[in-house]
């Protein structure tokens, strides 16, 4: 299947930005919008020190700052033959797998921090993200400069018309997007002005692989038939796992479950084998090359391991280095296939336990699976993949094409256009409440003893949850929710700044509770949502449970769930007319 792009109709000429920034590998993607001419999305892939032939568009996500905190060597320079004497010569600190440090902290990943690097002294993960993003833009400016007819000139007609989009994990929100963006501003590629985040935009991974597996991965007529096709963007860091349909006659695709982000990804089989190694050389003169041995073993051995049943080599010294007791010979360790397989497995199992979740379900007919990103073009994890939901009547394919582009190309095709006009809410969304006391309601008995009573006389029920999405619900491009609120002040100075929580239920207790304290632990705070009252017309009332006035000021707040990003507005009516303004969200640190 193609998909058909229309001629951009703005008024100037622009350029889209994408920024793939992979635990391990990232890329970027562009796209020159000239008015009255059909988008052509191209990829950059010509970095410094990284030599080009293949077609393949990704650098190294690495990093080396000098002991003042200045950059020496960024992607394929800092892999440059002499760069790690160098680095170890003048006190360099190497950074990597740096953008796990975003990741949502939560229970699911509680055990990351202790296998991933530590960030350089003095350094934040924004900070570090910056420096890297910055060196990704002044690549592509050099290549748009260096491949373009009249290159210069094209960059100075766009450098002050470019969109921004970063892709992330599907399981990111918007504390991580938070952070993207102002590692965006502290590179100096936007101001730090609502015009200046406005030109940076999110995707999920699951999302932009969807545009090259549709592109490259799929066998003509089966997303035109309305079958059900899962993306599985395994990468360096997170395994990102997507389920969508094409409905029949419908141009758009909608995801039918919740999209699944596990931290199982080409690292962590790096992880599980240096673990065994340690072991291994624990009592060996060996194991003070456990460094190296692990960095032979990424570049060669599980890049190739594609049979359990076959014995695997590190290759890591000369003919001279030899310990026949823990299988070195020739300078070479020898293991067992079925060891190596040992350290895929966790990764194979994520996938394979989520895509027949999926099948339980039993809603939609799946019928492929489309195996993207740096880590699928792993031969092992194909095959197993094929094996093991292939006897389940699944087609699990795999682009020829270079399947590390999926993420920014795709990211600028969503940009230009989204394909997808319905997505699945991953958890229950709403605020947190007092609930007008009603007698005959047994949870509300259960509570009498924390009733509230205000200035008008209500009796409240405190903390109940008020849901405006609940988990599994279908969210269209033009579904919006709407969240009655109101509030009694004393004075109209109260009204400048009004803020409330938006809460997110995570916890299994219930799929949607009613009350806080049916599950405490199930909840957290998503963001705060501030919005300006004082301009509302407003009738004193008279106080029913005391002397003085009162003020009640009654609105909406209006979310759209509908992308990558969530946006708030807020709603209230004049002389029965609907009024609308944009409203202020700020993110709350993961715990």
């Amino acid at each position: 299947m193609s998909i058909e792009r229309i001629p951009y109709r703005g008024l100037r000429r622009k350029l889209v930005l994408a920024f793939d920034v992979g635990t391990t590998f990232s890329g970027v993607s562009y796209c020159v919008l000239d008015p009255g001419s059909v988008p052509e999305i191209k990829g950059v892939t010509r970095f410094p020190a990284h030599e080009q032939v293949s077609g393949a568009s990704k650098i190294p996500t690495v990093i080396y700052y000098d002991k003042y905190g200045k950059v020496q060597a960024v992607g394929a320079e800092a892999l440059q033959e002499g760069v790690f004497e160098q680095a170890e010569e003048n006190e360099w600190t190497k950074a990597e797998w740096f953008k796990l440090h975003i990741r949502p902290k939560d229970g699911s990943t509680a055990d990351i921090t202790s296998k991933i690097p530590p960030l350089p002294l003095g350094k934040t993960v924004v900070q570090v993200v910056a420096d890297y993003i910055k060196y990704l833009f002044d690549c592509a400016a050099s290549y748009i400069k260096d491949t373009h007819a009249n290159g210069q000139d094209l960059w100075v007609s766009v450098q002050n018309e470019i969109d921004f989009v970063l892709s992330h994990p599907n399981g990111w929100e918007g504390y991580q997007q938070t952070q993207i963006r102002q590692a965006v501003v502290a590179a100096g590629l936007v101001p730090d002005t609502t015009a200046g985040h406005a030109r940076v935009s999110f995707i999920s991974e699951g999302e932009a692989s969807l545009y090259f597996a549709i592109q490259h991965g799929l066998p003509n007529g089966t997303l035109e038939r309305g079958e059900g096709v899962v993306i599985v963007d395994a990468g360096g860091g997170t395994i990102d796992i997507s389920t969508y349909q094409k409905p029949v006659g419908v141009k758009k695709f909608e995801e039918i479950s919740a999209p699944k982000c596990h931290f199982y990804g080409s690292i962590f089989v790096s992880i599980h084998a240096r673990l065994f190694l340690q072991d291994l050389l624990k009592d060996s003169d060996y194991i003070e090359d456990l460094d190296h041995i692990v960095r032979c073993f990424d570049k060669t051995t599980k890049i190739r391991f594609s049979d359990d049943k076959q014995t695997q080599y590190i290759k890591f010294g000369s003919t001279r280095d030899k310990d026949e007791e823990v299988g070195i010979r020739f300078g070479q360790l020898k293991l067992n296939g079925s060891d190596v397989a040992g350290f895929f497995a966790p990764s194979m199992k994520s996938v394979i336990t989520t895509v027949e979740e999926m099948l339980r379900m039993g809603t939609h007919h799946i019928t492929h699976v489309v195996l993207v990103g740096g880590f699928g073009a792993s031969d092992w994890l194909f095959k197993e993949l094929q094996r093991e939901l292939g006897s389940q009547g699944l087609k699990v394919v795999r682009p020829e094409l270079y399947v590390n582009k999926a993420v920014s190309d795709g990211a600028v095709a969503f940009h230009l256009s989204s394909m997808v006009q319905a997505r699945i809410a991953k958890h229950s969304y709403g605020t947190l409440q007092n609930v007008e006391y009603d007698p005959v309601d047994p949870e509300h008995i259960a509570r009498f003893s924390k009733l509230l009573v205000r200035a008008s006389g209500r009796k409240l029920v405190p903390c109940g949850f008020a849901a405006m999405l609940a988990k599994g619900t279908r969210v269209s491009d033009d579904n919006e929710v709407k969240i009655n609120l109101w509030r009694e002040v004393d004075s109209k100075d109260q009204l400048s700044s009004v803020a409330f929580d938006v809460h997110c239920y995570t916890g299994d207790v219930d799929p949607c509770p009613k009350f806080y304290d049916t599950d405490p632990n199930g909840f957290k705070k998503l963001c705060s949502i501030e919005v300006d009252l004082s301009h509302l017309p407003l009738e004193p009332e008279q106080r029913k449970n005391g002397p003085g006035i009162f003020y009640t000021v009654k609105y909406w707040v209006v979310l759209k769930f509908n992308s990558a990003e969530l946006k708030a507005q807020m709603l209230w009516y004049e002389n029965g007319i609907e009024r609308r303004s944009p409203a202020r969200l700020v993110f709350y640190q993961d715990n």
